[in-house]
């Protein structure tokens, strides 16, 4: 669906944010031990950054520049070391050392609550990493018939790993810059309100800075993803076709439309680049005219004898503190973007409805004697263009049956109906007399057994691939079906015999090894 192009960024990414919260709250809920954690240990943190300025503020006020007791402004003379600190030598390491335990304080507890958040995240991408995957696998053949294998794999890898980088480093560093902005503006205002007033007056200009860019950026964000999804699925086409590539002389041929593509991918992911470098130097210039305001107003303050001089100190180390990582925030709006983006595209596979699946009612399929009845069935794998239609055919137990046509008249499509890889768009198919929709799908499919016209293999032990017609066969049973094949003798000659991995899709084994290995699988059954 468009979105206007007048919505305000944060306006846009907010939205996608809590949709992607609602779809994973489940997996959100699990850890919500270890981020509520996580975020004690943050505001923790965040408390020591606030007091790890005050330390230098009373070397100032105490050391340098101490107050004089005949001096009736409140501000100079209101704090005081304590007696048991007169001695110049013990206050100035006092006030060392506290700052040092400040710090380290600080740093332990960001170090934990990065390490808590890290460990939630990759906890709930694992989650949805195998909800993504084991839903992937119960869509159906036209779903992915449609879907670019590259794509679907840049969605279960690369955007998948995308969110939980983006939690760690943009969502977290932001939150807390966040609280850590309300804290210290907090500590300015009661200090000297009409000094905070001036950063704070800083701020809509930085939001309107940032919304014109943080727009274009998150544009070009989507379609760079769009773009990536595009090339990991070109590169896997050719990938997976290579043979017939270098057989057939096509290499500079794709490496053009590569070429092509890839410049495309370039181009946006520097836009994208050069518009968050833009925002930061924007913002680098808004800060630094922030911090001369301050400094000006201050240094009349302190000359008036409103603030101390330290106070001045901590006002520009909280200048510093707070908007040191503003500068960042466009790199943080640029990743959450880009994860929001990434989300999205996980969020529409898994709300992709399965087409098949098992009825409330759905029963148990027994052992089937195999009477199969295709009751006036049609079918098209697009709409107005029937593969199939009226199709009526009855075999019964035993018979042996060969559908023999030309390319495309529809054999194919009788199988893929008959294993409910399709249902049909009218009438029924019928194994014993009873509608293959009312059993289950795993017990109706592990009736059948078949031999692709494609060689499919995978990439783990040659026992593991017979195996795979029966999970439950016995290393005898995995034997026997491979002497049935005629593939005993070459598989013991290999390296390890029945233990030799082979490669991605049978890649070292010869077409003949592959014509045999493929039927072993069936046999073990």
């Amino acid at each position: 669906m468009a979105r206007s192009r007048k919505t305000v960024p944060l306006k846009e990414i907010l939205p996608g944010l809590r949709r992607l919260g609602r779809a994973f709250w489940p997996q959100i809920r699990q850890q919500g031990p270890m981020l509520g954690l996580s975020l004690l240990v943050l505001l923790f943190s965040i408390a020591a950054r606030v007091l790890e300025p005050w330390p230098l503020k009373l070397i100032f006020d105490w050391i340098i520049i101490p107050p004089d007791p005949a001096d009736g402004s409140a501000a100079l003379s209101a704090l005081q070391p304590p007696g048991f600190l007169d001695d110049t030598g013990l206050l100035l390491g006092t006030l060392v050392l506290v700052l040092v335990a400040f710090t380290t304080l600080r740093a332990i507890g960001e170090y934990y609550s990065r390490v808590g958040m890290a460990l939630a995240a990759t906890r709930i991408i694992t989650d949805i990493r195998a909800r993504m995957f084991s839903h992937l696998q119960r869509l159906s053949l036209r779903y992915h018939n449609q879907a670019r294998s590259g794509d679907l794999v840049t969605r279960f890898t690369y955007d998948v790993e995308r969110l939980r980088d983006t939690a760690v480093t943009a969502l977290l560093p932001l939150v807390a810059n966040l609280l850590t902005l309300v804290a210290m503006f907090g500590v300015m205002f009661w200090f000297d309100w009409t000094l905070a007033l001036i950063p704070l007056a800083v701020l809509p200009l930085f939001y309107l800075s940032t919304v014109r860019a943080s727009r274009s950026i998150q544009k070009v964000v989507r379609e760079q993803r769009k773009r990536d999804g595009a090339l990991a699925a070109a590169t896997a086409e050719v990938i997976g076709a290579i043979k017939y590539v270098q057989a057939l002389s096509l290499g500079s041929l794709q490496e053009k439309a590569f070429a092509r593509q890839n410049k495309k991918s370039l181009k946006q992911g520097a836009q994208a680049q050069r518009l968050s470098a833009s925002l930061e130097r924007k913002v680098d210039i808004i800060l630094a005219v922030a911090t001369a305001l301050v400094l000006w107003r201050g240094v009349y303050l302190v000359v008036a004898g409103a603030i101390t001089p330290g106070t001045l100190i901590l006002f520009i180390t909280y200048l510093k503190f707070v908007f040191r990582p503003m500068r960042q925030v466009a790199k943080y709006l640029t990743r959450i973007a880009r994860a929001t983006a990434s989300g999205e595209r996980i969020l529409e596979v898994l709300d992709t409805t399965p087409e098949i699946l098992d009825r409330p009612d759905a029963v148990e399929a027994g052992a089937l004697t195999g009477r199969i009845r295709f009751d006036q069935v049609s079918f098209g794998y697009r709409p107005g263009k029937p593969a199939l239609s009226g199709i009526d055919i009855r075999i019964e137990p035993g018979e042996r049956v060969a559908l023999v046509g030309p390319s495309g008249s529809g054999k194919s499509t009788l199988l893929a109906l008959l294993l409910r890889l399709y249902d049909p768009d009218a009438g029924r198919v019928l194994v014993d007399g009873r509608d293959i929709r009312e059993y289950t799908v795993e017990s109706l499919r592990r009736q059948f057994s078949m031999v692709l016209q494609d060689s499919v293999l995978f990439a783990v032990s040659i026992r593991d691939n017979i195996a795979y017609g029966d999970l439950n066969a016995e290393p005898a049973a995995v034997e026997a079906a491979a002497r049935l094949a005629n593939a005993h003798d070459f598989i013991m000659a290999l390296p390890e015999g029945y233990d030799t991995v082979i490669g991605e899709r049978g890649a070292t084994l010869s077409g003949g090894q592959l014509q045999r290995m493929r039927g072993p699988g069936d046999a073990a059954r």
